[in-house]
């Protein structure tokens, strides 16, 4: 009897790898930008494609490397990050954003989050949940500090205060942060008129003079973190 002859082989393609995760760091610090650096290569699959030293420089990042993530911190030198978060949010949808911050109050948490923060970590838990944090952002997950996360769940935001409208709330919220009347105008899309005419029914009900008393109105009710 005559052999049967031997079936080919059929080579089997290795799977195909996940293309890397690409992130853009921002942070005032060098060293601080160093060790997220180093943080993210150990993984593998993550790849730092840029490095920002203020929020305006990680908006232009963002705009040229259209990364998964945008791992930043609040407070840098510069226009305000907390202001130039939703305008990347609103401009590069695209983009999950998470805060890495020394700020461990509720109030900047919940604040972040409102302006659509996906991640809030805590610079002293960088080391065991900023990776966490980044591959849930990639998933559409949010990730939240733990202990800050029971704060925020136990401690609800004050209501109006004192008869303030809750438009007359914002408005004071946004002066106290150092928000200007036009700023305050783009960010809530009021007339600057409107704006003016929201500042000056704020300072007739409370009964205070100048920005320098808000502030300190705000901080006192907890309105905004100290």
């Amino acid at each position: 009897m005559s052999e049967r002859p031997a079936l080919a082989e059929i080579p089997i393609e290795p799977e195909a790898a996940e293309p890397p995760i690409k992130i853009v760091i921002a942070d005032d610090h060098p060293v601080v930008r160093r060790g997220l650096r180093q943080l993210f290569d150990e993984e593998g699959d993550i790849d730092v494609v840029a490095e920002a030293a203020d929020a305006e420089a990680a908006m232009r990042y963002v705009h040229g490397h259209h990364p998964q993530v945008l791992v930043i911190d609040l407070n840098m030198p510069g226009e305000p990050t907390l202001e130039v978060i939703p305008r990347i949010r609103e401009q590069f949808p695209e983009t999950q954003i998470v805060v890495l911050t020394m700020q461990n109050e509720p109030a900047y948490a919940r604040l972040a989050l409102s302006l659509g923060v996906l991640g809030y970590v805590l610079k002293e838990a960088a080391d065991a949940e900023l990776v966490d944090a980044v591959r849930a952002a990639v998933r559409g997950d949010s990730y939240l500090n733990p202990r800050l996360g029971a704060k925020v769940a136990v401690e609800p935001p004050p209501g109006p205060p004192d008869g303030l409208s809750k438009r007359e709330l914002e408005v004071l919220r946004l002066i106290a942060l150092g928000y200007t009347n036009v700023q305050i105008a783009t960010e809530l899309y009021l007339s600057v008129r409107t704006v003016e005419t929201h500042r000056g029914h704020i300072q007739q009900k409370l009964g205070l003079a100048d920005r320098h008393e808000l502030v300190r109105y705000a901080l006192d009710r907890g309105l905004i973190p100290h």
